[in-house]
């Protein structure tokens, strides 16, 4: 069989996810990667290597690593205003592309992306992997299956509880290189919103705060933070926070109303610094509705029906 070559650009926080793609014994092997940064290459070689038992070649010119492997197809997992650059350029060059989400940070850059997928008749598949998240193809399963009747209501409460370790100690909290939360962040569950609700939002209305990380320590501009990404145990409650973003100008909590074409209307809130994370999704139809718990393949993941009427609520509480 012959196999599928792919290669990776970006080597940061998120570069993990190209271990999904290298599966040789499927035909796919992950042959080359790419990132300015060589310490950031030397990390993922050593972290690729110790986890599948490769050695991909190394490259710090994504464009010189195209010209010399001629990858079939190239993962793209760059910092979020890296993706119109990043993407155009391959895809003019015919080479098939995966972006990790949101597609760009301006409406712009998002038609300029897809503009060169057509005219250079080249494939492109957008990141929004939540799609293939059991919990979220059960709930279109049961969906499609009529279990809930007609669907005219979608509710979505995001809890994130490593805000200050990852979002606002990175580039991640600067507007100029995310345009908001709610876009790099949100991006995923709006996605799920019109996939549960059958449509594209028509009309959207909102408001945020930053309401904690704006107040708190930052490190000084051009230094490096000290904190990896992910979650730091012993920082609790958020206040503790120190070595912050040297710039943070996006929300911290946002809420969201939208209309979808459908009919359908939605309620989308996120807020960065509570003491759990999960996301937690109604779905309300003319016959029933369902609702997950825990958002993750772990053994407390759950969704619920509830398509009979009961004269009272029951409650279960928890330790």
């Amino acid at each position: 069989m012959e196999k599928i070559r792919l290669a990776l650009v970006g080597c940061g926080g998120r570069s993990y996810l190209a271990d999904n793609a290298h599966n040789p014994a499927l035909g796919a092997e992950l042959v080359a990667v790419a990132d300015p940064d060589p310490d950031a290459l030397r990390r993922y070689g050593i972290a690729f290597q110790e986890r599948k038992g490769h050695s991909p070649r190394a490259y710090t010119d994504y464009r010189a690593m195209v010209e010399q492997e001629k990858p079939d197809g190239v993962l793209v997992i760059t910092p979020d205003f890296a993706h119109e650059e990043n993407a155009c350029d391959l895809l003019a060059r015919g080479v098939a592309v995966y972006l990790e989400k949101p597609l760009a940070i301006s409406v712009a850059g998002c038609d300029r992306i897809l503009a060169c997928a057509r005219d250079h008749r080249s494939r492109l598949m957008i990141g929004h992997n939540m799609r293939y998240m059991i919990f979220a193809r059960k709930i279109r399963e049961l969906i499609d299956a009529g279990a809930i009747g007609e669907v005219k209501a979608v509710w979505c409460r995001h809890f994130i509880n490593y805000g200050g370790d990852a979002y606002f100690s990175s580039w991640m909290s600067d507007r100029s290189k995310v345009n908001s939360l709610l876009l790099q962040k949100g991006a995923h569950d709006i996605d799920l919103i019109h996939w549960f609700g059958g449509a594209y939002t028509t009309r959207a209305v909102g408001m945020g705060n930053l309401s904690v990380y704006g107040q708190l320590p930052r490190r000084p501009a051009g230094q490096s933070r000290s904190l990896r990404y992910g979650l730091d145990e012993t920082i609790w409650p958020p206040s503790n926070h120190h070595d912050l973003n040297p710039v943070i100008d996006v929300n911290d909590h946002n809420m969201v109303l939208l209309q979808l074409a459908s009919g359908v209307q939605a309620v989308y809130t996120q807020c960065f610094y509570t003491p759990d994370s999960c996301r937690n999704y109604t779905v309300i139809g003319t016959r029933g509705r369902l609702e997950n718990y825990g958002d993750y393949c772990t053994a407390d993941s759950t969704v619920e029906l509830w398509n009979q009427r009961h004269r009272e609520a029951v409650f279960s509480l928890k330790g």
